[in-house]
């Protein structure tokens, strides 16, 4: 099933047809009609004088279902540039665990804003991570805070794909299939290996980047659920084909091994006139989000709620989940509603896009970020767990003004030298838990 739609320029999206969902489907856009090559795909001449090129974002001999790969017809091969030149990675970090790590709870404030002009890239800070690109496993957890858009500057990241979660300002995704416009609440996903440059329409943005470098994030299977409920499919957005034929002094930024490499190109690399495939940008609306949780007893495990997956070489053990929090029904009777204490084989990286998350009073923030390792207790706060453990459970209570996430790994995830130095650290973060009472009476039942 391929569909067939036409842009130049402005920032349009069109649905994904399900192929993140592992069925193959293709999706196929031009800017100009008639670009895109009928019958084959690598034309001895292309229309419009256009060259062929494929990106691919798994091995050739990935099977049907699970191969990724998009045909792209450019103004200019992406070969088109001299020697990259290593430059600073700034406060980015790709080599996780050459100190200690703490086995503590953290938490963090948000990133204040800059206060002189710094870019998407130039903004992005690592918290923490597990993995190494170069095994092609593990991620890289980021926060980003920008007050500059990039205008001749481009990026791409060779060690995995991103997911970009804005907290503040809606950012404005320029990329070589096209553009995506994402807002607090969204979320979009930009392949590796895709090259593309970040707009601020609102001005100062602040949020959070998860970059895979495992296997990509799919749609997970729904098991008992049935065939419908939590992410469908058809909520998830790609841009229609629009290009930029722009000529100039513009700078390339790769991220490779973990380092970043700089090039200068003549020309804007965001000139594809069409494309067809299944390997693109997207993007995903969290407030579509279709809840299940229990009407019976028990808060759910947090995999209820997941959105999408990084599938391992272990069946059933993700390299990544990402799980959302969002408005949502409590009904459970007889049942401590919030989340339960709990200690985890599992290692979770949290943020708050929007309102308060149920679990926490107070301390965490919009734009805040905390993580529990591997096996360290956590869950409520005293005052979290007095309110919740007197509430009237007989009637369902609404849980409306919020929208958290977490990013959950198979792995410890490493914090980094700057997530445990810096002033957003909360050094009396211990300290929630440490008012909740002995309630213990051996003489009352």
């Amino acid at each position: 099933m391929v569909k067939i739609s036409s842009a130049h320029s402005r920032a349009e999206t069109a649905p994904v047809l399900d192929y993140q969902s592992g069925f193959g489907n293709e999706f196929a856009t031009e800017a100009l009609p008639g670009a895109l090559p009928v019958g084959q795909n690598s034309p001895q001449r292309a229309p419009y004088g256009l060259y062929a090129e494929q990106l691919s974002g798994t091995a050739f001999t990935a099977p049907r279902h699970a191969n990724r790969r998009s045909w792209l017809y450019r103004i200019r091969p992406a070969a088109m540039h001299p020697p990259f030149r290593r430059i600073g990675n700034g406060r980015l970090v790709s080599r996780f665990g050459d100190g200690p790590t703490p086995p503590d709870q953290l938490r963090w404030d948000p990133l204040p804003l800059p206060d002189h002009p710094t870019d998407f890239l130039d903004g992005l800070v690592t918290m923490a991570g597990n993995g190494d690109p170069a095994a092609q496993t593990g991620c890289g957890l980021h926060l980003y805070a920008a007050n500059a858009s990039m205008t001749n500057r481009f990026f791409y990241s060779a060690d995995g794909e991103m997911v970009i979660l804005p907290q503040q300002g809606r950012l404005r995704l320029a990329t070589e299939l096209g553009v995506l416009e994402v807002e607090p609440q969204e979320i979009a996903v930009i392949p590796r290996g895709m090259r593309f440059r970040v707009e601020l329409p609102d001005g100062p943005s602040r949020g959070y980047v998860c970059e895979n470098y495992g296997a990509l994030f799919r749609l997970p299977d729904l098991g008992p659920i049935g065939a419908n409920g939590l992410a469908n499919p058809r909520d998830f957005l790609t841009p229609v084909a629009a290009y930029e034929d722009r000529e100039g002094r513009f700078e390339l930024v790769a991220k490779f091994m973990g380092n970043l490499w700089s090039t200068e190109i003549g020309h804007s690399p965001l000139d594809v006139v069409a494309w067809h495939g299944n390997y693109a940008p997207y993007k995903y609306d969290l407030r579509r989000f279709n809840t299940i949780g229990s009407i019976s007893y028990d808060h759910p495990d947090p995999s209820i709620f997941l959105v999408l997956q990084s599938p391992s070489d272990t069946p059933g053990v993700d390299n990544i989940d990402f799980v959302i929090f969002p408005p949502r029904w409590l009904a459970m009777e007889n049942s401590f509603r919030p989340p339960w204490y709990h200690r985890n084989f599992a290692s979770e990286f949290m943020g708050l896009i929007h309102g308060r998350y149920d679990a926490k009073e107070d301390g965490f923030l919009p734009g805040g970020a905390s993580l529990h390792n591997c096996m360290s207790g956590h869950g409520p706060d005293a005052d979290t767990f007095e309110k919740a453990s007197k509430a009237d459970t007989s009637t369902p209570q609404r849980i409306g003004d919020t929208m958290a996430f977490m990013f959950e790994t198979r792995a410890v995830l490493h914090p980094t030298r700057h997530a445990l130095e810096t002033a957003q650290l909360q050094p009396d973060y211990y300290r929630c838990w440490q008012g909740l009472k002995k309630n213990f009476d051996p003489a009352v039942r």
